[in-house]
């Protein structure tokens, strides 16, 4: 019964470190998010958006719905100090909210906070530019991957599209959402796929 007991303490020395490491070792999106905050902008923003959503810390992120209220309504009033406190909230629960780092960049822009400005706009643009290169969205075969379905409006506006109708399809055991836009310019249609297995993962579908 001793020599048990001492096994079972010995096992237990052994694994409990390795238990503790394991808990203590960051996720890699805060990983990633403080080589991003240490001023390195050339990360990999793919890694950074999917892994978010696989986080300790998307699990622990409040709603910001107000937060992203109050920062476009406090960007349209000109009110930059305010506007810039509700983006910075945002992002302190989703540092990969694209419209955040947007309303961070106008703000500072127009304070005169010019290096925090091109920091957000580098973000902004690496976020955007991560979708893009997931594909072209012309096809099911060649759709944008994105995490969240706000991606999908971010990226329709930033192209210069209006969404006109939208219906999801599956296919090859993926999930797609369709969506027919108007060119903001000309008002010509067109229609966009967006791969959505990653937020139908996260949304239970």
């Amino acid at each position: 019964m001793r020599t048990r007991h001492a096994f079972l303490i010995l096992i237990a020395l052994v694994v409990l470190p390795l238990v503790v490491s394991a808990a203590d070792k960051p996720s890699e999106y805060a990983a990633l998010l403080a080589t991003l905050n240490g001023g390195n902008t050339s990360i990999d923003f793919t890694r950074l958006r999917v892994s978010y959503m696989d986080s300790p810390e998307y699990k622990q992120a409040k709603d910001t719905t107000d937060a992203e209220k109050a920062m476009f309504e406090a960007l349209d009033a000109r009110d930059f100090p305010k506007a810039l406190k509700s983006a910075e909230t945002v992002l302190a629960s989703e540092y990969v909210n694209i419209d955040a780092h947007f309303v961070a960049f106008s703000a500072c822009k127009q304070m005169g906070a010019m290096d925090q400005a091109q920091f957000h706009l580098t973000i902004f643009r690496g976020l955007i530019d991560s979708i893009r290169s997931s594909g072209d969205g012309s096809s099911p075969e060649k759709a944008w991957v994105v995490i969240t379905v706000h991606e999908e409006y971010v990226l329709l506006r930033v192209l210069g599209f209006r969404p006109s109708g939208q219906s999801v399809m599956n296919q090859n055991g993926h999930s797609y959402d369709v969506m027919k836009v108007k060119n903001a310019k000309d008002g010509s249609d067109q229609t966009f796929y967006f791969n959505v297995d990653i937020p139908f993962k996260h949304y239970g579908v």
